[in-house]
């Protein structure tokens, strides 16, 4: 029982002092004092800041109830009852979510300008330089397809449609703007306090916070939580820092970027040489290895096809060596030079801007998290937490891109960062569930996924319980406007041995992303072939296509597709 009572308080974060009766000399009075104190004769007996408590049970229902929590009022010595260090989703949201509980809550955010001297304001990697301004790229891109497609709707226009970089970014920034305001005036109203400056551990519950002018303070909290996401990474090569841009640079880019060399494979690299197509440019893309890895292989080299189509060259098995700066300019000339993974060839090619999009590093080291023994993966920065995002050390937590092995998108860190709230200060007992999370890539034609890649699924499962249900499908607005008729595809992978339940859900299509989200919740509630059979689908969409699955991969058939 008392060890029960001793995982509760490790996974709010408190320290216990123990005392073992059966182990000191004076034992049995110490058992008779309590006893006429607290008119308990059992143990564990518990007390919580000089208050009785009770036994096992009693502890569990204070903690059900909330009374727990408020007898662990935190010292006043500490300035605050929480400090978040990192202004991203999942620390904002884990912020706000413990003022609302009634906690003196504090949070440090600073950004480091890139090398190319790009930096923004608060609400993180999502707000700034990902999710938002690249899904408002995307849709720019698409509106340029729109654009060629509604002449064969009978729109007719004779005045000739060209792309206005400076406009876009400068719509894409000021709508940025609005939100790191937004995210200011929240925290405002919920009275969390927000400093603009870097934040290091000095000590135990104490960092170092120092502003962008050098000027440092100190502050003392109970309770930490790392939210300090993830930068992108550089090559360690000639020119890489110099004269290559990142997607922390690409959104608010001042000039158009011209013929680009997109560096790597990611969903970053993919979804920026994608709406860079789209609005006209010429765009290459050098893989090292495998497009998407992670991704199932399959939709992965499915969404390759679709981005070649659109004019997008791909440079396979080459990795850059050297950039060379040409001419300067906005945008000047960058010679690259790279070399074949697979023996001695090299090749060079000329570009007005190269983009490395080979991946992400943790923003865990320089925030002093050796001086207390915070726990770190040495090879990734990553920080390895139970499932209750704690670390190593009780009273100090971690959400979103920073965990090691976990999902590293926006919604994930923003439930985890809620609920870790909601645990330390509210009662609540929740984990965040990081199952089946679906994501999407938002290329030119977008990639929905929810579940597990083939390749993984036949890891898990053995291939021969499984069964692959798929199918190539046209959109109906593709029809009118001659696109592609077999460039969509969609599969379901079944556990044949589980009522043949969806492990698996991919789509390669238009709305990708709507689409998958519905999917993604049937997928919580146990989703199977037969229920997806039994559904009845809405005409003409594409996730129709979904209820209607016949062709397995095993039988062989032909899924072509001859008309809509």
């Amino acid at each position: 029982m008392w060890k029960k009572v001793k995982e509760l308080f490790s996974s709010l974060g408190v320290e216990c002092n123990i005392l073992e009766l059966d182990q000191v000399d004076n034992g049995a009075s110490v058992q008779e004092v309590l006893s006429e104190i607290t008119h308990q004769n059992t143990v564990p007996n518990i007390f919580v800041n000089k208050v009785h408590v009770g036994g096992c049970d009693r502890t569990f229902q204070a903690h059900q109830s909330g009374l727990l929590q408020k007898l662990l009022q935190e010292d006043p010595a500490y300035d605050y009852d929480l400090i978040v260090i990192g202004g991203g989703s999942g620390g904002l949201a884990c912020a706000q979510e413990a003022a609302i509980l009634g906690r003196k809550v504090m949070v440090l955010d600073f950004v480091a300008p890139s090398p190319q001297g790009t930096s923004w304001g608060l609400g993180g990697t999502c707000v700034n330089v990902g999710c938002v301004p690249k899904k408002l790229m995307h849709q720019a891109a698409l509106l340029g397809q729109a654009l060629t497609d509604s002449r064969r709707f009978g729109w007719e226009f004779s005045q000739q449609v060209k792309h206005n970089w400076g406009t876009l970014t400068e719509a894409v920034q000021t709508h940025v703007g609005s939100l790191n305001w937004g995210c200011r005036l929240s925290l405002r109203e919920k009275a969390v306090a927000y400093v603009n400056a870097h934040g290091e551990f000095v000590e135990h519950h104490k960092v170092k916070a120092t502003n962008g002018k050098g000027q440092k303070t100190c502050y003392t909290a109970a309770k930490f939580v790392i939210a300090t996401g993830e930068r992108p990474r550089y090559l360690g090569i000639q020119g890489a820092k110099e004269y290559c841009i990142t997607s922390d640079d690409l959104f608010s880019l001042p000039y158009c970027p011209g013929a680009t060399l997109v560096v790597g494979a990611s969903y970053v690299a993919l979804e920026c040489a994608g709406f860079l197509a789209g609005l006209g440019l010429e765009v290459t893309v050098m893989v090292r290895s495998v497009l998407l890895r992670g991704f199932d292989q399959e939709m992965a080299e499915r969404l390759g096809s679709s981005l070649e189509r659109l004019g997008v060259r791909f440079l396979r098995k080459f990795v850059p060596v050297a950039v060379l700066q040409l001419q300067k300019g906005s945008p000047g000339k960058l010679k690259v030079v790279a070399r074949s993974t697979e023996g001695p060839e090299t090749v060079e090619g000329v570009y007005n801007t190269v983009l490395l999009a080979i991946g992400r590093d943790s923003c865990t080291k320089g925030i002093g998290l050796e001086k207390i023994g915070v726990k770190i993966n040495e090879k990734n920065g990553k920080i390895p937490v139970n499932d209750m995002e704690q670390t190593n050390v009780p009273y100090v937590y971690a959400v979103g891109d920073v965990l090691e092995g976990k999902p590293q998108l926006t919604p994930v860190a923003m439930q985890a960062g809620k609920l870790l709230a909601r645990r330390l200060f509210g009662g609540c007992l929740e984990k965040c569930d990081y199952v089946n999370v679906p994501t999407v890539v938002f290329t030119p034609l977008e990639y929905g996924c929810c579940g597990l890649s083939e390749e993984r699924a036949a890891q898990e499962y053995q291939r021969e319980n499984l069964e692959v249900y798929h199918t190539l499908f046209w959109p109906l607005e593709w029809t009118v406007a001659c696109r592609d008729n077999n460039a969509c595809y969609a599969k379901i992978i079944c556990n044949k041995f589980d009522n043949e339940r969806v492990v698996g859900f991919h789509i390669l299509g238009p709305n990708a992303g709507e689409i998958t989200q519905g999917f993604a919740a049937a997928m919580k509630c146990g989703l199977t072939k037969r229920l997806l059979d039994d559904t009845v689908g809405i005409h003409p969409t594409c996730a129709e296509v979904f209820t209607t699955l016949e062709i397995t991969k095993s039988s062989g058939l032909d899924i072509m597709q001859k008309g809509c």
